[in-house]
């Protein structure tokens, strides 16, 4: 099994396959999880400094913070489907 991974800028990468859900940072609920995984140190802040546009979720619980906004996201994830041809 090989790990796809996908580019979500700044030179960063995230593996494909660990990906559960993508979603803004602006409803509560995502905002309660960005704080929990604050607070037990599973998060992981993808960003450079910029502000937080998407929010991941991965299966082990972790959370990722990115600059790209969700729809980006999901059109680079289309866009690697469509090159592999899977």
């Amino acid at each position: 099994m090989t790990t796809e991974l996908i580019h979500v800028g700044f030179e960063n990468h995230l593996a494909l396959n660990r990906v559960v859900a993508v979603a803004t940072p602006a409803s509560a609920p995502v905002k309660r999880m960005i704080q929990r995984g604050k607070e037990e140190r599973h998060i992981i802040d993808l960003t450079s400094g910029r502000r937080t546009k998407a929010v991941v979720v991965l299966d082990n619980d972790w959370v990722a913070l990115l600059a790209i906004t969700p729809e980006t996201f999901a059109g680079r994830v289309g866009a690697l489907r469509n090159v592999d041809g899977s």
